[in-house]
């Protein structure tokens, strides 16, 4: 349905579909969020160790770290000064510019992700891959790519 202002409202179907979408997203987070929190992690917490744990040389540049997590970099800044502060992770300057930075994961970092990430992959599972079948997998995942896409290349864009 169109309005005179040009607006294309969502359908019944599309409304459902999108409610769904946001629902699953918000309650997921939320559920993957408390399965952390006996670990003392947050979910930014855990998604900046996945990423420095599978980097070379468990370390990343703040800016792509920034980038890859989504975060600005004043607040990636703040995450790892806490996450600093509980001796998961370290900066360390970097040599070829003298303006980067490195997050670099350290041993206690390493061995917190080494015990946090069966747990995690568990409640994962328990929590959304087990509820679908394969062909329901196959689909969400051939569903979502392009919408993945399609904000990867308009990201950052106003």
């Amino acid at each position: 349905m169109e309005t005179e202002n040009g607006t294309r409202w969502l359908s019944d179907e599309e409304q459902r579909a999108w409610r769904t979408h946001l629902d699953v997203s918000r309650l997921l987070t939320h559920q993957l969020e408390r399965d952390l929190q006996p670990f003392g992690l947050t979910m930014n917490d855990y998604e900046i160790l996945v990423n420095l744990s599978e980097s070379q040389d468990r370390r990343m540049r703040m800016s792509d770290l920034a980038a890859a997590t989504l975060q600005s970099k004043s607040r990636l800044s703040h995450q790892i000064t806490r996450m600093e502060n509980g001796g998961l992770v370290r900066r360390e300057n970097c040599e070829s510019d003298r303006r980067g930075l490195y997050a670099v994961l350290t041993d206690h970092g390493w061995e917190t992700m080494r015990k946090v990430a069966p747990h995690h992959v568990q409640a994962v599972r328990r929590h959304f891959i087990d509820l679908l079948s394969a062909t329901d997998l196959a689909a969400l995942h051939a569903s979502l790519t392009p919408v993945a896409q399609h904000l990867r290349e308009h990201r950052g864009q106003a």
